[in-house]
């Protein structure tokens, strides 16, 4: 079920993949994120991706980080490089600081029209996976760039030490 708080939107068609973010989206959602790129990865049938944030209002840098997973799982696994679509101009400008325009291809328009999309069930994970994950996207966004390294270091420093 949707939240107001964000949620995610997925279809899948002839090997394309679609991941649309809806509204806020934060760590709350990390879970049930990090399980469905994880399932769409390990079909045979995906051939292109694509994640649509053009509806998202927010989104924090441990959602970044796992949809960077994406893009590094892809292309261990030999796919093309994925594709973001943002509209919103902040968002926008936060993927290309992030590095996002090395690792996915950055369109500012959605190119297609609407398809009917399935809403992805919500994960609901203990705090110490979810804790475990937000460690993972950090290291991910530490490796994209120097700024990123400078700006979460601290961040997964304090997590790890609570453990």
């Amino acid at each position: 079920m949707l939240t107001t708080d964000g949620g995610l939107l997925f279809a899948f068609q002839d090997g394309h993949y679609v991941v649309k973010f809806i509204g806020d989206v934060r760590l709350t959602l990390c879970s049930t994120i990090d399980q469905h790129l994880r399932s769409m990865l390990s079909r045979d049938d995906v051939t292109h991706t694509l994640i649509d944030l053009t509806e998202t209002t927010n989104i924090d840098s441990t959602s970044l980080g796992l949809i960077a997973k994406l893009a590094v799982k892809s292309a261990k696994c030999d796919m093309p490089r994925p594709t973001i679509v943002s509209t919103n101009p902040d968002i926008t400008k936060i993927l290309y600081a992030m590095g996002f325009d090395h690792i996915f291809l950055l369109l500012e328009e959605l190119p297609t029209s609407k398809k009917d999309l399935t809403e992805v069930p919500f994960v609901q994970e203990s705090d110490e996976a979810v804790r475990a994950k937000i460690i993972e996207a950090h290291r991910i966004l530490i490796d994209l760039n120097d700024k990123n390294r400078d700006e979460f270091k601290g961040l997964v420093e304090v997590l790890e030490c609570q453990k």
